[in-house]
């Protein structure tokens, strides 16, 4: 048999999601962000589930070709745009809407030749310091693309860096928004401007005419552990499961793993996970990262192996060889361990962790 880890994603779980974004911003269209292959779940996989959104977003070329081989024939946004002249022939073929945030972009699509003109999405720099215009610089970019024969449409797009969070006491959108309108004020086009974050904490001030929904709809939290998923009524789309495969009986002073990391301070039963770095656990989660067993809450003990992590079977006396195993998402009887909770106890994300599932790792519906 093969071994036992595996990932199940949760298609009734991503169409919920993309519910509650749509709930938030109810007189705007949503775009369903699925780069980085929807997050770790998969864009085949996770198409089913979001296929109710308005349109859908990412970076390759080869994942927008999969979703048209998909059947879908809605927008598909670029959110870095084309990254050499030719792209532009595939954004033609495909019928891709594409972001512009810099002037190479507007030189090449000019050379472009085209007989349909393209969707483009003209990017602010209002703060994030990434890729787009700076304001001062934003309308004459508009002009030059309002000027072109291979340009129909132009969208106003910005992104916030702190939308998740008040910084320093802060209202962590105001400055950006501020800047944003100020650039966009008399120009003509639809605006995208609200990520996950700004969708569920700022949505009467950032909706617009699109929100572009990534994290919020696989069921992470980008403002965790200020809310978690219930404040929020989010769904986990991926469980990560496995199962044990032995259980050790250890004495107070014995040490588990490498570097003898964990040392016991009394007798403790320990069961041994088939789930390690190499299946895209982190392996610098420390001893105490919750995980289920058999649906129960307990913690890791020492280092995370390649293939194999500890977990603490002292007050789990009826778990044993093997027992189930959630290390995120939905457990059985009920239970549920975010992965924003795993992810903040490994110092890290939710969306790492998504994204980090390796291929050894059998993926399926649940």
């Amino acid at each position: 048999m093969p071994r036992p880890i595996e990932a199940l994603i949760h298609t009734e779980a991503l169409a919920h999601n993309l519910a509650r974004a749509r709930a938030h911003a109810p007189n705007a269209r949503v775009w369903a962000v699925v780069k980085a292959n929807a997050y770790g779940h998969g864009i085949e996989r996770a198409f089913e589930g979001l296929r109710a959104a308005d349109g859908f977003a990412l970076l390759d070329l080869a994942e927008a070709e999969r979703l048209r081989a998909l059947d879908w024939r809605g927008p598909i946004l670029l959110l870095e745009g084309v990254f050499e002249p030719r792209d532009l022939e595939l954004c033609s073929r495909l019928k891709l809407w594409h972001t512009v945030h810099c002037e190479q972009q507007i030189d090449w699509l000019a050379m472009h030749k085209t007989h349909e003109p393209h969707r483009v999405f003209l990017k602010l720099n209002s703060g994030m310091n990434r890729l787009g215009f700076p304001p001062a610089a934003f309308r004459a970019a508009y002009a030059r693309l309002d000027a072109l024969p291979q340009v129909d449409e132009i969208g106003l797009m910005t992104h916030f860096s702190d939308a998740d969070a008040m910084r320093q006491g802060v209202d962590g959108i105001a400055h950006q928004l501020a800047v944003f309108e100020a650039a966009a004020d008399g120009l003509a086009g639809e605006r995208t401007i609200a990520n996950s974050a700004a969708t569920l904490r700022h949505p009467g001030r950032t909706a617009a005419d699109w929100v572009r929904a990534g994290i919020m709809v696989y069921g992470g939290v980008p403002d965790f552990p200020e809310h978690d998923a219930a404040h929020w009524d989010l769904r986990p789309a991926m469980t990560l499961r496995s199962r044990l495969i032995a259980v050790q009986h250890l004495k107070a002073g014995d040490t588990i793993g490498y570097g003898s990391a964990y040392t016991c301070g009394q007798a403790t039963r320990v069961g041994i996970v088939a789930c390690g770095y190499a299946d895209g656990y982190p392996r610098h989660a420390p001893t105490g990262t919750p995980a289920l067993v058999d649906g129960m809450r307990t913690r890791t003990l020492g280092r995370v192996s390649m293939d194999m992590l500890a977990v603490d079977l002292t007050a789990l006396p009826a778990s044993g060889f093997g027992s189930e195993v959630t290390l995120w998402g939905e457990g059985p009887h009920g239970s549920r361990l975010p992965i924003d909770e795993v992810a903040q106890a490994a110092g890290t994300i939710g969306y790492e962790l998504m994204c980090a599932i390796a291929p050894r790792v059998p993926i399926r519906h649940a």
